[in-house]
């Protein structure tokens, strides 16, 4: 009985502890909670004039100006695309996490799509940005992309609001 429950407290152990996220990780997870403003879009190691869909959803100008909201405590979100001429105004609903650093990236955030009741609607495909840098104030994302064969990083620049 003794070795029943001894193996038992051990297997909960190692569960938990696998099942754990990391000091960083929850850290980055605090500073991603709330809302955030998307100010600006560039892009770096390629030269000339891009125009790109981001997220497989809009121009990039569309996002100029959008609100980002992440919520930490059930790990969902959404952004808010200005309605205009040249946009589809709305919200677009995710669920996120932050991917520990690994030998080949930095930490990334993840997210996939999912509808208001939060199911799936990707297909279980989803986005992947590395932190550059993220602070109380301000974060900045990039996503490696190629165009004509070449590599080309989307900047994200946001504020906390």
């Amino acid at each position: 009985m003794v070795k029943q429950s001894f193996l038992i407290i051990a297997l909960a152990g190692i569960l938990l502890t696998s099942c754990s996220v990391s000091k960083s990780a929850r850290t980055q997870r605090n500073l991603f909670s709330g809302t955030w403003t998307l100010e600006n879009i560039s892009y770096e190691n390629n030269s000339g004039n891009f125009k790109s869909v981001i997220f497989n959803d809009a121009e990039d100008i569309c996002f100029e100006g959008s609100q980002w909201f992440f919520r930490d405590n059930n790990s969902t979100g959404r952004y808010t695309i200005n309605q205009s001429t040249l946009c589809q105004g709305g919200d677009r609903f995710f669920r996120w996490s932050v991917v520990e650093p690994s030998q080949n990236y930095s930490s990334q955030l993840q997210f996939k799509f999912i509808d208001e009741n939060r199911k799936d609607i990707s297909g279980g495909y989803g986005y992947r940005l590395n932190i550059a840098n993220l602070t109380e104030q301000n974060m900045t994302l990039k996503s490696n992309v190629s165009v004509d064969g070449q590599p080309v990083t989307i900047v994200y620049e946001f504020t906390k609001s």
